[in-house]
């Protein structure tokens, strides 16, 4: 076998020069260092580690352009604002809805992580709700039981990062587990948005929206540029004369320094230079119905009516009717879609068989007083309900309370 040998070889090429006193750049021009000049820097501090996995989080070198998205690490941290109001919206409204089990379509007695599943984590039910319907929305949501009750049944769990979990199909065909280095088994629950039975991970709405979601980043980065520049109307510089392309260049330079440098100040002009505006009006200018457009897929994706969110619902005017209708939509098109698998999947996790997780959705969707009242009336006429259930379902009498004629709790 012959010997392998190293072999150098030296180009002729010269590299680009640099503008006196500058150093050279990683990436960008040679002056640009609006990243991170200092890289990893470890910092040393006094008393215990903060409990929980270490969360990184990519930051820029110096060099990276300010134009540049950086990687998420565990984070969603480069949502555009409308798909986190919809995540957010959607979340929100699930976690304020109380929890109740069931068995046979009958209330029975909740096990007492319906309050608070980790009383350690959480401040109660509705962060543990909001922090799983969250994941769930993203594609997948992990919960892992920490401690059991004498029959087996998990009696205190919390939600799990997805990207803490490593997720491989096995040989098996099942779905193989690992936080770190440990085999949670059947400590954990993995429920997953849109699930095949050759992936492991869930898919989510914006996995299929993804370009929209860079379409509006950057369309959000656009109006940013036309704020920043004091939302000058875009314009030629005219001479009379026939520039260089150096003496352009030149001239492109300090009237844009000058204008960065002098925002909301007149210009002033000389030597031939003239000014000629083109005609854009500022919505032209900011693209402002391509991204509300491209904004209202987003919400559609994510089950969330467009006017919940503050985009145009069409130029047809709400009325008070037809926003309580809104809300029947939004439950029954959006939100029960997203509760009804989650407390499933939770169901046949931590309960007995038989027994179910229901959300009471009924301050959302409940129809105003006249109508609840005409609903009553029918109700009691044909001996479903007495007036002393309707005060109750109402808060009318509350035990310690007296009841006024206005309706108010004294």
């Amino acid at each position: 076998m012959g010997k392998s040998k190293t072999e150098t070889r030296s180009f002729d090429e010269t590299p680009n020069s640099n503008p006196p006193g500058v150093p050279p750049a990683t990436v960008g021009q040679p002056d640009y260092t609006p990243g991170d000049p200092h890289g990893l820097e470890f910092i040393e501090a006094d008393g215990p580690p903060p409990r929980g996995p270490t969360v990184f989080s990519a930051s820029p070198w110096s060099g990276w352009p300010a134009e540049w998205n950086t990687p998420i690490l565990g984070q969603y941290n480069n949502l555009v604002d409308t798909a986190w109001a919809c995540l957010d919206r959607n979340s929100a409204i699930i976690s304020t809805m109380p929890p109740y089990a069931t068995r046979a379509r009958a209330p029975i007695d909740p096990p007492a992580w319906l309050s608070n599943p980790d009383p350690d984590l959480y401040t109660s039910w509705n962060e543990f709700a909001k922090q799983l319907w969250w994941d769930f929305q993203m594609g997948e949501a992990f919960i892992v039981c920490t401690a059991r009750y004498a029959d087996g049944w998990p009696a205190r769990f919390h939600v799990v990062e997805p990207w803490l979990v490593d997720v491989e199909m096995g040989g098996d065909g099942r779905r193989q587990y690992r936080i770190g280095s440990v085999d949670p088994g059947d400590d954990l629950l993995h429920i997953r948005y849109k699930s095949t039975t050759s992936s492991a991970r869930g898919v989510g709405p914006l996995d299929a929206g993804r370009s929209r979601m860079v379409a509006a980043g950057l369309l959000q980065r656009y109006a940013n540029r036309v704020v920043e520049s004091g939302g000058v109307p875009y314009y030629v510089l005219k001479h009379d004369e026939e520039l260089t392309a150096e003496q352009v260049a030149n001239l492109q330079g300090q009237w844009w320094q000058s204008r960065v440098n002098n925002l909301g100040l007149p210009a002033v002009l000389s030597g031939g230079v003239e000014l000629e505006a083109l005609q854009f009006n500022p919505t032209d200018m900011m693209l402002l119905e391509l991204s509300q457009y491209t904004e209202a897929r987003i919400a559609v994706l994510l089950g969330v009516p467009p006017f919940l969110v503050g985009l145009p619902s069409g130029g047809d005017s709400l009325t008070y009717s037809t926003t309580e209708t809104l809300f029947d939509y939004h439950w029954r098109a959006g939100l029960r879609p997203l509760v009804e698998p989650v407390a499933a999947a939770l169901s046949s996790w931590a309960l007995p068989g038989g027994r179910n997780i229901e959300l009471n959705r009924d301050e959302y969707v409940r129809p105003g007083p006249y109508e609840r009242a005409q609903t009553y009336e029918i109700l009691i006429r044909i001996g479903v309900l007495t007036a002393q259930d309707v005060q109750q379902i109402e808060r009318f009498a509350l035990e310690g309370h007296a009841f006024t004629p206005a309706g108010a709790i004294s």
